[in-house]
């Protein structure tokens, strides 16, 4: 592609006529007629469609219609498979963001499969290196991925939407490739994608462990940053989106022409056909396009609205009396930490994720949504607001009402905090859960808050109708130390970064039980063993819906990196040798989450109410102290307490059954010693549990199935948890 004059562009190779087509469906719809290309570029002077054989040779067709600011044309004879992109010319005006550059070829906003990666070379960039005002004139074409006309014909059978109950929902938060790239029992072809994990080795794991729904991290079409680039390192967790309706086709094992498509359906029947739903992390709060200084690689080139200003006018580009222009300088808001901010003010940025969502519900068939920083998206303006477009259209849209809608309800701004202040249709990460679970295994922290995180936060979710169910509850992540590194760090080691140890929080909330890192110290790794099943084994029994962290569950390290986002090798992958893992971790979480299913009493969708069910009944929840009596206010505020007692009643349950009949289960008492030093508890002695006997413990001289009887003392040792269960 040459310049010819300014403002006028000449293309190398043949220019074809394009059919008027239409200005809907946005992107590529493919018809054994003709395939209709549909773009919107409001301000753009002039867009041409740019078709690839597989040499790279370039077609270009203009289109010539434009309606509703979106430019369209339908394309006969082009095939499934094609590659094609877009480029657009216009005003180079960036305070005004207008930012139009044929020069660079751009992906399709609605593209439903990319191939190839981006290559970080100055050519991606709209503007001069050395002049960020100046529009730079290099073909990007040989550097970014190309779009993918797609032909749907996935034969999907009955697969219907599950919609299990959030009650009786376990997460399971994974990577795609860190899930298998180590997996010694999936095909080594299969590894690290789509395919692997729709095996059997993952699968059945899943389903013998307990879990109900997998969370995978980011799969939308992403990229690297430059800067990550430059260190050696790519963006492994995906947090950098680059095509929000295109499955990541690093993760497919048999193509990345359309063949990715159909990949991922086939993963997600698998995971259905087993029980098992697919949640998806997506990332609409910002795009791989980074500040007014990244890349073009997409919407900056077509619409620079889609990102938010902040609040200032841009200069006025006419010279004063002295003949002085001032500097445009473009300012983007940003409250992501990733240099821009999706305006969901700008209606077509709001259609764009609206359309993903339904997307990924009505044609790839998942079952809901963990949206990243979704403070972020609340916006009117600059202000968080509950009635934002965004919250309002999910409430009211028939489809996406009705699938599991997860907040990570915060962003980087200190008024982005939401944690118990969503509409009802959402349930959220619950950060004060994780850390108040943090503190007190590791002996700091009150009583009286963990009595709240266990039996659901109700001081975050009650007073707005809200269920125990809108906390998701998790001690990890995939941002922060693994389960085993909580109990083996004090402090981050994030070196391998590249970022001199400087990125990652400091605040872990860890303890490395007496020695930083991994030690041959046998009493070292006892300690941590059975700290680590402490906050798993609280985890699966708390009134809420547990998430537990992948790899967790079987002593998964990431060598103290707490942010490991840039680390796509063993760092982050799952070892599944058996030599390394922490077995007897794996058994107890799956004994704690076997408790949950088999028993409601466990896992009630009411909030407690601390009064009998029935006239003369037990309480439905009653705190113990290790005396055996009540709880009380004075005991509440004992900062020096580390023992307590939970009693769930069983008989009769607060919930009435699936078709309105009462519900019995057994009652159980569950203890929870975070004091490094035994304790003697005494078991009330009442009308309702004679007798019961252990049903799980982190007490190795208490067992399952020891027994144990109203009125008598049991003594439990330091740092466990011991759970009871009506006989």
């Amino acid at each position: 592609m040459a310049r010819v004059t300014p403002g006028t562009w000449q293309f190398e190779g043949e220019t074809a006529e394009v059919w008027p087509g239409r200005n809907f469906p946005l992107g590529a719809t493919w018809s054994e007629e003709s395939t209709n290309f549909a773009v919107h570029a409001p301000h753009a002077t002039g867009v041409w469609l740019c078709l690839f054989d597989d040499e790279g040779n370039e077609t270009t067709h203009p289109l010539t219609e434009q309606s509703l600011g979106i430019w369209h044309g339908a394309l006969p004879g082009v095939a499934p498979g094609t590659l094609y992109g877009f480029r657009a010319d216009g005003p180079w005006y960036p305070a005004r963001g207008l930012r139009f550059n044929p020069a660079k070829l751009l992906v399709d906003p609605y593209a439903r499969a990319v191939s190839g990666q981006v290559t970080v070379d100055k050519a991606i960039f709209g503007h001069a290196q050395d002049e960020p005002d100046e529009r730079d004139d290099t073909d990007s074409a040989p550097y970014v991925p190309r779009s993918v006309v797609v032909r749907d014909d996935f034969d999907w059978g009955g697969d219907t939407p599950m919609r299990r109950r959030y009650r009786d929902t376990v997460i399971y938060e994974m990577h795609v490739k860190g899930m298998t790239a180590l997996h010694d029992r999936v095909p080594e072809q299969l590894r690290g994608t789509y395919a692997g994990l729709a095996t059997p080795a993952v699968i059945d794991y899943l389903r013998d462990l307990g879990i109900t729904a997998v969370e995978l991290l980011p799969v939308h079409q992403f990229t690297s940053e430059p800067a990550v680039v430059d260190r050696g390192l790519v963006n492994y967790w995906g947090y950098n989106t680059l095509g929000f309706f295109a499955p990541h086709n690093g993760y497919s094992a048999s193509g990345d022409r359309g063949q990715q498509v159909t990949e991922f359906k086939a993963m997600v029947k698998a995971f259905h056909d087993a029980g098992i739903e697919v949640i998806l992390d997506v990332v609409y709060n910002h795009t791989a396009e980074a500040g007014p200084i990244g890349p073009t690689l997409s919407f900056r080139g077509l619409d620079d609205t889609f990102y938010r200003r902040a609040d200032r006018r841009p200069p006025d580009p006419h010279p004063d009396i002295f003949g002085h222009t001032e500097r445009p300088t473009d300012v983007y808001w940003d409250v992501t930490g990733c240099g821009n901010t999706v305006s969901t003010d700008h209606p077509m940025a709001l259609r764009l994720i609206l359309d993903s969502l339904r997307y990924w519900v009505t044609e790839m068939h998942v079952d809901g949504f963990r949206f990243d920083l979704l403070s972020a998206l609340t916006r009117k303006g600059h202000e968080v607001d509950m009635r934002s477009g965004l919250l309002t259209t999910i409430a009211q849209d028939p489809i996406l009402r009705h699938v599991k809608l997860i907040a990570e309800p915060w962003d980087t701004s200190m008024d982005g905090y939401l944690v118990g202040e969503l509409p009802p249709e959402w349930v959220e990460w619950n950060d004060q859960y994780r850390d108040t679970m943090r503190d007190f295994w590791r002996g700091h922290g009150a009583i009286r808050t963990v009595a709240t995180r266990l039996a659901g936060s109700s001081d975050l979710y009650a007073d707005d109708g809200r269920s125990p169910y809108a906390s998701i509850n998790f001690v990890t992540a995939h941002d922060g130390f693994t389960l085993r590194d909580l109990v083996s760090y004090d402090r981050k080691h994030n070196r391998a970064n590249g970022e001199h140890n400087r990125d990652g929080t400091d605040n872990n909330r860890s303890w490395n039980c007496g020695v930083e890192g991994e030690t041959d110290d046998a009493d070292v790794i006892a300690l941590r063993r059975r700290q680590a099943a402490n906050l798993m084994a609280t985890l699966c029994l708390s009134n809420g819906v547990p998430m537990i962290t992948a790899g967790d569950e079987r002593g998964r390290t990431q060598r103290g990196n707490n942010n490991p986002f840039c680390q796509d090798n063993e760092i982050s992958w799952i070892d599944w040798r058996v030599d390394d893992a922490w077995l007897d971790i794996y058994e107890l979480t799956r004994a704690a989450l076997r408790l949950r299913r088999e028993h409601p009493a466990l896992r009630q969708r009411h909030w407690f109410e601390g009064r009998p069910t029935l006239e003369g009944g037990p309480k439905d929840l009653a705190w113990l102290h290790p005396s055996g009596r009540e709880m009380t206010n004075g005991d509440w505020h004992d900062d020096s307490l580390g023992v307590v007692g939970m009693f769930l009643s069983g008989s009769p349950l607060r919930a009435p059954g699936p078709r309105g009949e009462q519900q019995h289960d057994s009652s159980f008492m569950i203890w929870l010693n975070a004091a490094p030093y035994a304790a003697d508890v005494v078991l009330p002695a009442n009308a309702w549990v004679q007798s019961g006997e252990v049903a799980l413990s982190t007490d190795p001289d208490l067992p399952a199935g020891s027994p144990a009887v109203a009125g008598k003392r049991l003594r439990l040792g330091g740092r466990t948890v011991v759970v009871l269960r009506q006989t």
